[in-house]
């Protein structure tokens, strides 16, 4: 490979997949980014076609590889970053999924995950993997799938069967069939130990869930590759696929946050705060997960303490698609700037449940303190205002948990874009919050996973003299005007709970 210049990164996330090349200085040099399909076959159900999302994968790679004239020997490596917890299972000689993949927001498995805490599994589960018992994992979707489609158990238990996430899903139509995933993405199947990094045998009896299913678990940088990509696939090259990061983690190491007590928070569909804890794992007592934040080579795995919070871009996208309040995402900072203040309203999305600190998979979405002044505005900026107060009840979370006080919070994603919002999130934490220049944070940490493996950077060091600040909120109102707000939100989320029956 003569001298490449450009290392990829794959990123499959919730609603669309892209395709980013970066150079040396973490710039972007191009990009494509397609939408896959949002299916929802009844209430608290979510799916996608992951037959869709390897096509539109197939599509950005050609679309932004065309776009830069680039090809194969112009690319060091590639990375993948995906939706975590997002699970699929497929034939492994036909390559066809049995069912359609079951998303992460998905709430199907509450029966499942009820089942496992009478039968008193919920402590063992919690120890071994840092996760509560919630709809949210891998590991009882797999269950489920095996239980409810025709067949499925006994192919299965034949051997005929793969399971994975979508990125080892993509992994494995890349490469030609390597079965792999990182220890980012194996972390949050409810399968496998944080301390020995492997498939838990008690954890796979206590789901019932056949070992063979299951992908080998690999450092998210890997020396030795997971494998290269097909000469006949849609690089038309081999390059070598050595970087996998589940979105957030990968966010994570995007943001450079390699210290211990470095934090950042992804807005997306959802919003994930995470907090490096170092080679140390930390159960979380305040309702925060632990997780791996990532594995670089033969070095150590780094833990993470993570907020989840299922609703943030989700939320607007409601606002535009079910209500019609707006028409697009950018509008929400002029029509929420529009007025002083929410007008006493208080919107909490909890559409699928609460995820943390709650984990309450049977609270419900509620708008409160309505009356007939509140106006469209009004509920826009609540829309805005419970992104920033569920971030704010996490970061609690973890200031309890680690005993550290945060003092600054790196942030990116899509939503990091509304300026508005952002001085909302510092004002509602109390806390500056820093955008860096580069917005693509998910995808550049994949690209620096990959690159990292490659020698494309050489060290850690290298890739924080990439990051650079785009702009610092400082919080504007006072600590009573916040105590205030604060007490109005923790009161409306106590009105989202017990609203499903049994």
């Amino acid at each position: 490979m003569a001298n490449p210049t450009y290392v990829g990164a794959i990123d499959s996330g919730t609603t669309s997949t892209r395709f980013i090349l970066f150079d040396h200085s973490g710039s972007v040099v191009a990009y494509d980014q397609r939408e896959h399909e949002q299916i929802f076959p009844r209430s608290g159900w979510v799916e996608h076609d992951a037959l869709e999302i390897w096509e539109r994968t197939r599509q950005v790679i050609g679309a932004t590889m065309a776009a830069a004239g680039v090809t194969a020997s112009d690319l060091a490596a590639i990375g993948v970053t995906n939706q975590r917890e997002t699970t699929v299972i497929w034939n492994r000689r036909t390559g066809k999924p049995i069912h359609n993949a079951i998303v992460w927001q998905d709430t199907r498995t509450a029966d499942i995950c009820k089942e496992l805490e009478t039968r008193g599994h919920a402590e063992a589960i919690f120890q071994k993997t840092g996760l509560p018992l919630a709809t949210y994992f891998a590991g009882p979707k797999i269950r489920w799938i095996l239980d409810n489609v025709d067949g499925a158990r006994a192919q299965a238990e034949a051997g005929d069967l793969l399971f994975g996430t979508i990125d080892t899903w993509l992994i494995w139509r890349l490469t030609g069939g390597r079965h792999v995933t990182d220890v980012t993405n194996a972390s949050r199947t409810m399968l496998m130990n944080l301390a020995t990094l492997d498939w838990d045998d008690e954890l796979l009896a206590i789901l019932d869930i056949p070992r063979d299913l299951l992908p080998e678990i690999r450092p998210s940088s890997d020396p030795n590759f997971y494998g290269l990509t097909l000469k006949e696939g849609p690089f038309a090259g081999q390059i070598p696929v050595c970087g996998d990061l589940g979105d957030q983690q990968a966010a994570t190491v995007g943001q450079t946050c390699f210290a211990p007590g470095e934090a950042k928070n992804t807005y997306g569909t959802g919003a994930f705060l995470i907090l490096n804890t170092g080679t140390e794992i930390v159960h979380s007592r305040n309702g925060l997960l632990t997780t791996v934040c990532y594995q670089f080579g033969d070095e150590p795995a780094v833990y993470a303490l993570e907020g989840s919070i299922a609703m943030a871009g989700a939320t607007i996208q409601w606002l535009r698609d079910n209500l019609g309040l707006i028409q697009n995402a950018a509008e929400t900072e002029a029509i929420a700037q529009s007025v002083d203040d929410a007008g006493g309203c208080y919107f909490v999305p909890a559409f699928s449940g609460l995820f943390a600190p709650y984990w309450r998979s049977d609270a419900r979405g509620v708008i409160v303190g309505l009356t007939r002044y509140i106006n469209r505005a009004h509920i826009v900026r609540a829309a805005l205002e419970s992104i920033c107060y569920q971030s704010r009840e996490v970061l609690d979370a973890m200031n309890a948990d680690s005993g550290v006080q945060l003092a600054s919070l790196k942030v990116d994603g899509g939503a990091t874009a509304n300026d508005f919002l952002m001085q909302l999130q510092a004002d509602i934490l109390g806390t500056k919050v820093i955008r860096p220049k580069v917005a693509e944070t998910t995808s550049l940490g994949a690209a620096y996973a990959a690159g990292l493996a490659v020698g494309f950077w050489p060290d850690q060091e290298s890739l924080r003299a990439n990051w650079q600040v785009d702009r610092t909120w400082l919080p504007r109102i006072d600590e009573t005007a916040r105590a205030q707000g604060f007490a109005g939100w923790k009161k409306a989320v106590t009105r989202t709970f017990d609203w499903m029956d049994e």
